[in-house]
């Protein structure tokens, strides 16, 4: 996880469950911080037979509105995140001629939705290269797979459901009542992890 400081109540479940599982710090931003934290996982486990890339972040706005830094900072968690990763543990894989990767897109990216725009353009960038990944690696005995949630219960889905700014396009308004709406009857983020494990 990128801050270790939020990981108390993962902790907690690891030890409640008697897990086998390892929390270490890692930013999908940060070349170097890959690079650490895939050397660390290799030095631990030795191998690597699943990536799954789910780290994520949203900005919502109007095309014309929104500062393309945050174009830029969406991209580069959601897609240059992910390729970060893939490229750090993929060899691994290849060389084993076994593995899975697992990109957590979302609907978004397969319909694009003002405001979400910045959203939806970085997750159709991860699905593309998943496809031609896919295609890339089959021969290796690896899987791609992209998994496509729709909205669910989370911190990132509750601030799409809050009182959108000022704007000049009513677009805003209309998506943040529809994930009210939708988060009256939450899908929990367990969902998508039963998803992953098939």
């Amino acid at each position: 996880m990128r801050n270790l400081e939020h990981a108390a109540p993962l902790r907690e479940a690891v030890a409640k469950e008697k897990l086998p599982v390892s929390i270490l710090a890692m930013d999908v931003d940060s070349d170097e911080s890959v690079a650490k934290t895939a050397a660390a996982v290799r030095s631990q486990a030795g191998f690597v037979e699943a990536l799954v890339n789910n780290a994520g972040i949203e900005r919502n706005g109007s095309v014309e509105e929104l500062p393309l830094a945050e174009f830029r900072a969406v991209m580069e968690t959601n897609y240059f995140g992910a390729l970060r990763c893939i490229q750090a543990f993929l060899p691994g894989m290849r060389e084993r001629r076994k593995g899975c990767i697992v990109n957590v897109s979302s609907v978004a990216g397969r319909i694009s939705s003002s405001p979400l725009g910045p959203y939806a353009a970085s997750k159709f960038a991860l699905e593309a290269i998943s496809e031609a990944l896919a295609q890339e690696v089959k021969p290796f005995n690896i899987r791609v797979a992209i998994i496509e949630p729709g909205i669910i219960d989370t911190p990132m889905a509750r601030r799409v459901e809050a009182a959108p700014r000022e704007s000049r396009y009513p677009q805003s308004l209309r998506f943040s009542r529809m994930f009210e709406a939708s988060l009256t009857r939450p899908v929990p983020p367990s969902w998508s992890a039963k998803k992953f494990a098939k």
